[in-house]
């Protein structure tokens, strides 16, 4: 990022922080991608809360801006394993800001787990959760009560335009890794796995790139709606794959279980936009078929009589060429510290929360007035 660029995304994180200031004083752990403009976002965090920690996100750590936050931050390794069992969950929090006030920042869920045992036993007071995807919304929805507040981000129409950019960014890596092996996409045939507002992207970006897309939602509404853009659709997982020469998931949930990988075509291509955790049950298959890297970011898996490619290992393929998405970035971070204040004050009670219509737009206007030129 040139000094001009740093310089205004450092002026508009001083608004937001001015517009949206923060109550008590807090301590933020922060689950966060690691991507060369994230330290700004960092110290706007930090202008508005303590920053216990910063946990990266294992696939998507731009060394060098790691060894520039490592300097201004405490950083911890982070898996979804460890923040699974409840009693590490604890023993982890209390050894980082025992006896705080704290909000988590998370990507993914993964407090979820572990966020009852977190608000009941922990020595301060977990002041509240703030969600970034669909995978953590769907994560947190699914718990039978929340016991403390969880603001998600996941849905505002704020994400709308990086939602969209990250479909096309998607389609610009799996092509970019296919090509980097000799072979192209255009004209075949591709299944688009979840049409939420990124897989609509994909979907929409694949179609115009000339090949011919499918999708396969579990949800019949969505699918209705792909069937009236003009999508082909299927009712079953095994159905969208039969033909596909490309499969890209996009549900924010477990896409692909060991059972479906079978109905890959021969030398189908299968691309996920979340961590691999989370979309594809690819452990499953360790000691079924065998693994053999063909590239950097490509992977062959083989059975007697069957195998496929699956792309950066199944993580989040656009973080291969560091999901750039533009300062459209900048009005979900805004977002984020808009509500950490507002759990700060304790504006919500228990249960999953949106941030309402007027702070989304005293966002927007003030992202207008520095990237708008």
């Amino acid at each position: 990022m040139e000094s001009p660029e740093r310089a205004r995304l450092e002026a508009f994180f001083r608004q937001i922080t001015t517009r949206f200031p923060a109550g008590e004083h807090v301590t933020t752990l922060i689950i966060t991608h690691l991507l060369s403009e994230r330290p700004a976002f960092l110290r706007a965090m930090a202008a508005t809360s303590t920053v216990g920690a910063v946990l990266p996100k294992p696939r998507s750590v731009d060394q060098p801006t790691l060894e520039k936050v490592r300097r201004a931050f405490t950083v911890h390794d982070l898996n979804r394993e460890l923040f699974a069992d409840s009693t590490w969950a604890l023993e982890y929090l209390e050894d980082t800001a025992g006896g705080r006030n704290v909000i988590l920042i998370d990507i993914g869920g993964y407090f979820a787990p572990c966020l009852d045992t977190l608000v009941e036993k922990f020595s301060g007071r977990v002041l509240g959760v703030v969600e970034d995807t669909e995978n953590g919304h769907q994560r947190y929805a699914a718990l039978d009560r929340l016991p403390c507040p969880v603001v998600s981000v996941a849905r505002s129409p704020l994400k709308d335009c990086e939602d969209h950019l990250v479909g096309r960014s998607i389609v610009f890596s799996t092509d970019a890794l296919v090509r980097a092996r000799g072979d192209i996409l255009t004209s075949r045939n591709a299944c688009v796995i979840g049409f939420g507002k990124v897989g609509r992207a994909i979907a929409q970006t694949l179609r115009a790139q000339d090949l011919r897309v499918t999708v396969h939602d579990t949800d019949p509404v969505k699918r209705v709606q792909a069937h009236s853009q003009g999508f082909r659709t299927s009712a079953s997982t095994a159905e969208a794959l039969r033909e596909a020469e490309l499969v890209l998931c996009a549900t924010g949930n477990l896409a692909l279980r060991q059972g479906d990988f079978s109905a890959l075509r021969n030398g189908a291509y299968l691309a996920s936009v979340t961590s691999s955790e989370d979309e594809l049950e690819l452990g499953s298959l360790h000691g079924l078929y065998k693994r053999t890297p063909v590239s950097e970011q490509l992977t062959r898996y083989e059975i007697t009589g069957h195998y496929f490619y699956v792309l950066a290992d199944g993580g989040a393929v656009n973080f291969v060429h560091g999901a750039a998405v533009g300062s459209y970035i900048h009005l979900v971070q805004a977002e984020i510290l808009a509500a950490t204040a507002a759990l700060s004050h304790g504006r919500f009670q228990s249960g999953l929360h949106e941030m309402a219509a007027p702070d989304r737009q005293a966002i927007a206007r003030i992202w207008f007035d520095y990237f708008d030129r």
